[in-house]
């Protein structure tokens, strides 16, 4: 399921016909499978389908329930398909068919906004229910399937994506300076609103309900900061880690088409689709067949893993596919741009596009990626902090004498100070010591975002200090807090929703089990000595894919770098902001400052990840073509 749209008018008025059509239209790509309407009056509802499980191939929206006083449309899937079914047989509900979306329109029959506690999986869903003359509209719990709507006190629009609102000619398409203003500080703070001042998102782990009344916005879904894991000793954790990584790659393996798998060599990728071919062995997995798939770098010392693809395929008994990375030019992504009314994808993003391309090719409508490894696999050494605030000598001597025979007495010194003392100082003082220490290595700790117009640099300053990372409540462990800022990140959403829109248009869905609820909520769980020990990062996800990955990939420690997708753009990138972008956007950006930061990465450092003045110059030049109306709203090629 792929893609959903609405105009809910709750002063009465009709619908105007061809309206939603108009919608479901301008997101074409998501509906290979059919694009279906259903209309009564002042409501018209759409919904694209990509059909990717065999639950589906049953499945027909917008789905009505037998009066039609409750209708659903829905993009997404339920992975506790099973349980929900038995739950909700167990409450008298009837079942027509064994699609998800019935699952979700039953559950909300029988629970009405109570329904979403018993619902897993990654969904964007709207119900709705004629009987209260409201709108039910709910998003996964983080944020994995998009969600964006439109609210003037009268009328609701929403649709999975911003260019199906814009379709409407009534809606106003006026630009968010405030979030051009942090696209162009290469500082993201808000989470729910878009480049478009009055189309927003609903936030993952929320639901809206909207009636005449007015919209109302309320959260579902925190993560537990205080659970605590069934596990005494480190190989418990380790045990319980894999049985649960298994079982989510289980249930997010269901499809009725072979299925996809990037395995790049690294240790997550790598490990998702181990586990999803040790399953299909052993005859578990929930699709016909599995591929997987890697980019061919070869050439670029920086970025090539194919040595370390090809070890996991040798492990595994799989030929891996190698398939050489896709590059689009400047034309074309700004002609992306224009067209989905968004950022254009990052370099780094589309060179993905070929594996994509061969995978839908080769039948595949579900893709699944080890995107989030590093976020909730991954640690660092805050276990100093969490030892050292409980007062816990002896483990403090412990950790320190392991450390120091694995790295030597200056650094396992240099993480307890950093990662140990310094996070349990008062904030001031831990802000000071920062500016100190990136003073000494040459770097500079600024907001004051000098190549911005005052009035932009302002914007950007107010997002800053009113964004809460304390949404969650105070975090008990020191460890808890980079999770947090992670969990409640707006530039992983962004980049999240950049990709999901990406592979959508490719006729595939992408599947992410390492952002699965029920992963964050462990990893959350997971004292921070089990992810990071000395120099062994993801210390018990090494641990637990022993014997399943092979050796060169468990003991790896690079990762690698793929600053070659952005280089060949930057000399004509240059002259495109010089010649063209910076005269129509003197009123966003001081041309003298940006003349020095673009004379700062004219030669890119191929070892270095893109920095801060790379990102803040591609926002640029995204921004201003997302914007510009020089650029065809119906370029060829989408």
């Amino acid at each position: 399921m792929s893609g959903i749209a609405g105009i809910i008018h709750f002063d009465g008025r009709p619908v105007q016909p061809g309206e939603v059509e108009a919608m479901t239209a301008g997101m074409h790509y998501r509906g290979p499978d059919g694009i279906n309407h259903w209309r009564r009056g002042s409501v018209a509802l759409g919904q694209c389908m990509l059909r990717t499980t065999p639950e589906s191939l049953e499945e027909n929206q917008p789905l009505t329930n037998e009066d039609e006083s409750l209708v659903l449309v829905m993009d997404g899937r339920v992975d506790n398909w099973e349980e929900l079914r038995r739950e909700l047989l167990g409450k008298g509900a009837v079942l027509r068919t064994c699609a998800d979306a019935e699952l979700v329109l039953r559950a909300y029959e029988v629970w009405g906004r109570e329904c979403l506690p018993h619902i897993e999986g990654d969904f964007a869903f709207v119900v709705w229910d004629a009987r209260q003359r409201e709108a039910f509209c709910a998003r996964d719990r983080v944020g994995n399937r998009p969600f964006h709507y439109y609210w003037n006190g009268r009328s609701l629009v929403f649709a999975s994506d911003v260019r199906a609102i814009l379709s409407l000619p009534w809606i106003p398409q006026t630009q968010n300076i405030g979030v051009v203003a942090e696209y162009l500080a290469a500082d993201w703070y808000s989470r729910d609103e878009t480049l478009w001042r009055d189309i927003v998102r609903l936030i993952g782990a929320h639901f809206m309900t909207v009636n005449a009344a007015g919209a109302r916005l309320l959260p579902y879904w925190t993560p537990d900061l205080q659970a605590k894991l069934p596990c005494r000793s480190d190989e418990d954790y380790v045990e319980h880690y894999l049985g649960l990584v298994t079982d989510v790659v289980r249930r997010m393996s269901r499809s009725h088409q072979p299925l996809a798998c990037e395995v790049s060599g690294g240790l997550d990728s790598s490990a998702i689709f181990a586990m999803a071919e040790t399953q299909r062995q052993q005859s578990k997995l929930l699709a016909p067949a599995l591929e997987g798939y890697t980019l061919d770098f070869q050439g670029d010392a920086h970025a090539d893993e194919l040595g370390y693809a090809r070890a996991v395929g040798l492990h595994l008994g799989r030929a891996i596919h190698e398939i050489a990375p896709n590059r689009r030019s400047l034309v074309w992504l700004k002609n992306y741009a224009r067209f989905f009314k968004e950022m254009p994808e990052y370099p780094n993003h589309t060179m993905m596009r070929s594996i994509e391309l061969v995978a839908r090719a080769d039948g595949s409508r579900v893709l699944l990626s080890g995107t989030g490894g590093d976020e909730w696999v991954g640690g660092g050494h805050s276990y100093y902090a969490e030892i050292i605030a409980g007062l816990r000598v002896r483990e403090l001597w412990k950790v320190l004498r392991d450390d120091r025979r694995a790295a030597g007495v200056m650094l396992s010194s240099w993480w307890c100070i950093r990662s140990g003392v310094m996070p349990l100082l008062p904030k001031r003082v831990r802000l000071f010591l920062k500016a100190v220490v990136a003073a000494a290595a040459g770097r500079t700790v600024d907001h004051s975002y000098a190549w911005l117009d005052p009035a932009l640099r302002n914007d950007v300053n107010r997002a800053r200090q009113r964004n809460d990372r304390s949404l969650l409540g105070p975090t008990p462990r020191i460890g808890q807090r980079r999770q947090a800022a992670i969990l409640l990140s707006a530039s992983s959403l962004v980049d999240r929703e950049m990709r999901e829109r990406q592979t959508a248009h490719m006729g595939l869905e992408i599947r992410r089990p390492f952002w699965h609820a029920r992963i964050i909520e462990a990893a959350i769980a997971t004292p921070e000595h089990l992810r990071c020990r000395g120099y062994v990062n993801k210390w018990m996800h090494r641990r637990a894919m022993t014997g399943m990955l092979p050796a060169a990939t468990l003991g790896r420690r690079s990762k690698a770098i793929f600053n070659s997708s952005f280089v060949p753009h930057w000399d004509e990138l240059s002259e495109l902001i010089v010649a063209e972008i910076l005269p129509r956007r003197n009123n966003w950006v001081a041309s003298s400052q940006i003349a020095q930061i673009l004379n700062g990465v004219r030669n890119p450092d191929p070892l270095l990840w893109p920095d801060k003045a790379m990102w803040l110059l591609w926002s640029l030049f995204g921004v201003d073509a997302v914007l510009s109306s020089s650029y065809s709203d119906n370029p060829t090629g989408f």
